[in-house]
């Protein structure tokens, strides 16, 4: 039987006095939002380490490097989870921290409409990936590591994010969080903003020349990108709207 322990728990107030309390914690709150933006604008503006080796994976489809990772797409965020022998879980699951923070993942239509893929990557063989990818509903793709990919970056002891952006055939690793930074990741937002080119729109602190698109527009349903959010007029005054709110709360 389950015992509590005693709670010493704040004060009971009044509604106008709890009131006073939420909006004195709001103003650290919208800084710490501000400050979050910044670093995040900071982030966009790290040295690239250019990637020179050849790294082989194998994927649903046979061997494939990590270009093709990308999908065609600009960017890519590379998740490593430990599934292979010798975690606790195998082979029925993979690591619980690691299978925690697949649970989170949204659905990815959303950040592949920013021009940026999500990946998974293990050194379970794909047979093992494609049987816990269905037992636990995970749709995103999951590529096994056949090289030095987890020394070289980092994550060959503990589990990490790198962060890689392909211009044409050359590829650049411009960002890597692990630890607690992992722990935040898993909404669009999170994903968004540890990439070069951030969220993408207009008001975001961004180097000259990089992608902006007006805020909220590029919203959709996850199943409707294909016809666009734009075409959409009633979005287009929903999201007007919105964006009339968001400059007059953030000064813009």
């Amino acid at each position: 039987m389950n015992k509590h322990v005693a709670m010493k728990t704040p004060p009971i107030v009044s509604r106008q006095a709890w009131e006073a309390a939420q909006q004195e914690l709001l103003v650290k709150e919208k800084a710490t939002l501000r400050a979050r933006d910044a670093l995040a604008a900071e982030r966009r503006r790290m040295p690239w380490m250019e990637v020179d080796k050849a790294y082989v994976f194998d994927g649903p489809n046979g061997k494939t490097s990590l270009i093709d990772l990308f999908e065609g797409r600009r960017q890519l965020i590379v998740y490593r989870a430990f599934f292979e022998p010798g975690v606790y879980g195998w082979p029925d699951h993979a690591c619980r921290g690691c299978s925690l923070g697949a649970d989170q993942v949204g659905h990815l239509a959303h950040l592949n409409a920013r021009d940026t893929t999500l990946a998974y990557a293990s050194r379970a063989p794909q047979a093992d990936i494609v049987r816990l990818k269905k037992r636990m509903g995970w749709e995103m793709p999951w590529y096994t590591i056949t090289d030095s990919f987890d020394k070289d970056f980092g994550v060959d002891e503990w589990h990490g994010h790198n962060v890689f952006f392909r211009d044409g055939d050359r590829v650049f690793r411009t960002y890597f969080i692990n630890n607690r930074g992992d722990e935040v990741m898993g909404t669009v937002w999170s994903y968004l903003d540890v990439t070069p080119l951030g969220r993408q729109e207009v008001w975001e602190d961004s180097p000259e020349g990089y992608p902006q698109t007006q805020t909220y527009k590029w919203w959709n349903w996850h199943d409707n990108y294909d016809e666009g959010a734009a075409a959409d007029k009633r979005w287009v005054e929903v999201s007007d709207a919105g964006e009339a709110a968001f400059r007059e709360k953030s000064g813009q």
